[in-house]
């Protein structure tokens, strides 16, 4: 939902494909961790790659999206409640998103061009892809960007959320913790947060999928996001102290 912690190298494209699968890489809320992301993109076997939204918001913001815009192959953006957010103007602070003195920060790093292109991303993606059939990428449900469900939250509210939803598999992000569920039919992937997971382990946390789902963790070598002028301190929580705290704004808001 909000910003990552930082080392780097070079970035490698999307290959073709070796044995005829398609292999697509969920990389979700990078938030300005350029590091953490070149770290992922180094070791990076996959023929798509889906940019799965709040991927600017972070203490690198137009060095990531600048590394991300210019990857060789099939690579595709959706918007994630940040990246909506910095192209909009301020809006009174909401219980879970990013503080407003945070995302004025990011946007005064950012080109008009930039916040041009972060107003201009779709809301969902789809991918056939074998073995997994419909795969529908949001970055919190296939209908809002920034509605709250977590692995915990009640099948019905999850139904309510996917009702429109043509998708065998729905990949989301946006509260940080990985996971992998099913609801009446339908699994349901959270990929993770490469620059900012509350997991048990540090690293950076993402997802390949084709023919099956595989959710992976990528070390790397925090850097000082002090030395950026980063306006406040990086959040951290365990995966069920993250889940908690959502699952009680979800309600909320219910």
């Amino acid at each position: 939902m909000r910003a990552g912690r930082p080392r780097g190298r070079s970035p490698h494209g999307p290959s073709a494909p070796q044995d005829g699968a398609l292999k697509v890489a969920a990389l979700y809320d990078i938030h300005g961790n350029l590091p953490a992301l070149d770290a992922v993109l180094a070791g990076l076997d996959a023929d798509v790659i889906v940019v799965g939204g709040d991927f600017a918001a972070g203490p690198w913001p137009a060095e990531t999206l600048d590394r991300l815009r210019g990857l060789h192959g099939d690579v595709r953006f959706i918007r994630g409640n940040a990246d909506r957010e910095l192209a909009e103007p301020p809006k009174p602070q909401v219980e879970g998103g990013p503080p407003q003195e945070v995302l004025q920060w990011v946007r005064d790093r950012l080109s008009e061009e930039h916040l041009a292109f972060l107003s201009g991303l779709p809301l969902t993606e789809t991918i056939e892809v074998d073995k997994l059939g419909r795969v529908l990428f949001c970055h919190a449900t296939p209908r809002d960007d920034n509605e709250i469900l977590t692995r915990m939250s009640p099948d019905q509210r999850w139904l309510a959320a996917l009702d429109d939803a043509d998708a065998d598999v729905v990949v989301c992000g946006h509260t940080h913790v990985q996971f992998d569920r099913r609801v009446d039919g339908v699994r349901i992937v959270n990929a993770g947060s490469i620059g900012m997971p509350y997991e048990t382990e540090p690293g950076a946390y993402w997802a390949l999928l084709g023919p099956d789902v595989e959710l992976h963790r990528t070390e790397y070598e925090p850097a000082d996001i002090d030395a950026v002028g980063w306006p406040e301190e990086w959040p951290q929580a365990t995966p069920d102290e993250a889940t908690e705290f959502f699952e009680r704004i979800s309600r909320e808001r219910a």
